[in-house]
C-alpha cells in the first residue's frame, strides 16, 4: 500500500472521520482528504504525528513494502500491537454504563465521609454551651456512632462498586486497542458531554468556595460556639455537595478519556501510574492516619478537616515531582 492508502486505512481503524483526524493534527479536513487521495503528501512533522496517533512506525507509513502486522511499536513500551487486547463496542458501552452508574455511588459515598463528623461537631459544641442540657458523654457517644455509621456505609459502597468494576479495571491500567467504530462512538459521546462536564465542575467549585461563607458570617457576628458548630456543619454540607458534583462529572468524563486513551489515561501516563501507585497508596494512608489521630486526640473535628484540602494540594505537587524524577531516570 502507498502512504495515502495507509492513512485512510488507519483512520478508519480508529473510527475517525477525516474531520476528526484533522482536528488531532491541527490541519484542515481538506488537507487530510488530499493526503488520502494522493493529491498531496504530509510534511515530516505530520508524518511523526500520524505515527504516534496510529501507533505505527514511520517506516510502515513511508515504505510501501512493509506490512502492518510486522510492525512492533517502541513507544508502546516494547509491547507489540498485535498482542494488545481488543475492546469491542459491547465492552466499551458496558464500561461507559458502569462508570455512569458508579459515579453516583462513589460521589455519594465520598459525601457521606465528608458529612460523617457533622453531628459530632454540632452536639459537642452544644454540650459545651449547655444548650438543651445535652451532656458531653451523650454528644460524644451519639456523634461517634453517627460518624462510624456513615463511614461504614461509605466503605460498603466503595467495596461493592470496586467489585462490580473489577473485570474492566484493565482498561484503566493496561494498554489496549479498540475495534472499528469504537473510538468514533466514544469521541462523539464525549463531545456531547463536554458542556455537562464544564457546568458540573463550575457548580462544584462554586459550592466549595461558598462553604466558608457561613463561618465568616458567624465570626463577624461573634456568634456562640454552638452556632459556630452548626455553621461548621453547613460548611461540610456545602463541601459535600460540591465534591459530589465534581466526582460525578469527572468520572463520566474520565470514562471517555479511558477508552480514547487520552488525558490522564494515555499509554505514557498508565506506564507512569504503575510506578507511582505505591507512593499514592502510602501517601493517602498516612494522611488518613494523621487526620484520625489528630481528630481523636484533640476532638476538634471542626478544625481537623483542613487536612484534606491541604493533603490534596500537596499530593498533586509531590506526585508531579515524582513523575519528573521517574521521567528523568527513564531518559538517563
Amino acid at each position: 500500500m502507498i502512504l495515502a492508502e495507509k492513512i485512510a486505512e488507519e483512520r478508519k481503524k480508529n473510527g475517525w472521520s477525516q474531520e476528526e483526524l484533522a482536528n488531532h493534527l491541527g490541519v484542515s479536513r481538506q488537507a487530510v482528504s488530499k493526503w488520502e487521495s494522493a493529491g498531496a503528501v504530509p510534511d515530516l512533522q505530520k508524518i511523526l504525528q500520524l505515527s504516534e496517533l496510529f501507533d505505527v512506525s514511520t517506516d510502515y507509513l513511508l515504505k510501501d513494502e512493509i506490512a502492518p502486522e510486522t510492525i512492533s511499536i517502541s513507544r508502546n513500551y516494547n509491547e507489540p500491537s498485535g498482542s494488545l487486547k481488543k475492546v469491542s463496542m459491547e465492552e466499551a458501552n458496558e464500561f461507559l454504563e458502569l462508570k455512569r452508574n458508579g459515579a453516583r455511588t462513589v460521589a455519594n459515598a465520598t459525601t457521606m465521609c465528608i458529612l460523617s463528623p457533622v453531628l459530632l461537631v454540632i452536639l459537642r459544641t452544644m454540650a459545651d454551651d449547655r444548650v438543651f442540657h445535652i451532656k458531653e458523654t451523650f454528644a460524644a457517644g451519639f456523634g461517634c456512632v453517627f460518624l462510624f455509621g456513615l463511614i461504614a456505609a461509605a466503605v460498603f459502597l466503595f467495596i461493592t462498586y470496586g467489585i462490580r468494576e473489577s473485570h474492566l479495571e484493565h482498561l484503566e491500567k493496561d494498554n489496549f486497542e479498540t475495534e472499528y467504530g469504537v473510538s468514533g462512538m466514544v469521541r462523539e459521546k464525549r463531545n456531547a458531554y463536554e458542556p455537562v462536564f464544564t457546568r458540573g465542575i463550575a457548580i462544584g467549585v462554586v459550592f466549595c468556595i461558598l462553604s466558608v461563607v457561613p463561618l465568616i458570617f458567624a465570626g463577624a457576628m461573634e456568634a456562640p460556639d454552638y452556632i459556630c458548630g452548626i455553621f461548621v456543619g453547613v460548611l461540610l454540607f456545602l463541601i459535600g455537595i460540591g465534591v459530589n458534583q465534581i466526582i460525578r462529572v469527572s468520572m463520566v468524563k474520565g470514562s471517555y478519556d479511558t477508552l480514547l486513551q487520552e488525558g490522564e489515561f494515555t499509554k505514557e501516563e498508565k506506564h507512569l501510574k504503575k510506578k507511582t501507585d505505591a507512593f499514592s497508596s502510602a501517601y493517602w494512608c498516612l494522611a488518613t492516619a494523621i487526620y484520625l489521630g489528630w481528630s481523636f486526640w484533640t476532638t476538634r473535628w471542626d478544625i481537623t478537616w483542613i487536612i484534606w484540602p491541604v493533603a490534596g494540594v500537596l499530593f498533586a505537587a509531590i506526585l508531579g515531582i515524582v513523575k519528573i524524577v521517574i521521567g528523568s531516570e527513564k531518559e538517563i
